[in-house]
């Protein structure tokens, strides 16, 4: 494996090697057209039986909820997501129907199809010129009251999103880890048959 984090011996789409985490934004404005072709991109996600689970909510930081949302993170991820752009929330259906019915049970994969939705919308972000940081980092019951999300939509995390920014806008313990990080390789998790003993 390669020193540098971002690099396969692999014919992978640079894309997704493009794709990373920074936590220093710019705070520049994200037009709502750009935004929308990020959540256009999320909507094309596979899901089970097509049902789409996923729900996005999300504020500009212009706009009148931006300090609603950036009060529910923690302090932590507050510290760093004020230079974002937008704030997304990513919710999921945990309740699913056959179409036309109103017989609605468990649905087994409903944050599994969240994420499918998300990770397209991160990819979206980097091919327009954005970053987009998931983050858990959140008080999910604060959340839930302030953003009035009903009962059975799991709310799965949040998201910064906006262009990035110089390093020195974060706080200086962040500094250093403002760098594409390398992933593990696939050996390490992927295995033909069972699980490893």
């Amino acid at each position: 494996m390669s020193s540098t984090p971002r690099a396969t011996s692999r014919a992978v789409e640079p894309l997704f090697l493009e794709r990373w985490s920074p936590r220093a934004f710019d705070a520049s404005a994200i037009p709502q057209a750009d935004l929308d072709t990020m959540f256009d991109a999320a909507r094309w996600a596979p899901s089970a039986y097509n049902y789409q689970p996923w729900r996005f909510l999300y504020a500009h930081r212009d706009s009148a909820d931006w300090q609603r949302f950036m009060g529910v993170l923690v302090p932590f991820n507050q510290d760093w997501v004020k230079t974002a752009s937008v704030i997304v929330f990513i919710l999921s259906d945990t309740l699913m129907a056959a179409p036309g019915s109103d017989n609605y049970k468990p649905s087994h994969s409903h944050s599994f199809d969240a994420g499918a939705a998300w990770a397209l919308l991160a990819l979206q972000a980097t091919r327009l010129g954005y970053h987009a940081h998931g983050m858990t980092g959140v008080d999910f019951d604060a959340a839930r009251q302030e953003l009035a999300v009903p009962d059975r939509y799991r709310i799965e995390a949040a998201v910064a999103i906006g262009r990035q920014g110089d390093k020195s806008v974060l706080p200086e313990p962040l500094q250093a880890n403002e760098v594409p990080s390398g992933r593990k390789p696939i050996e390490d998790f992927a295995f033909a048959g069972n699980f490893p003993a």
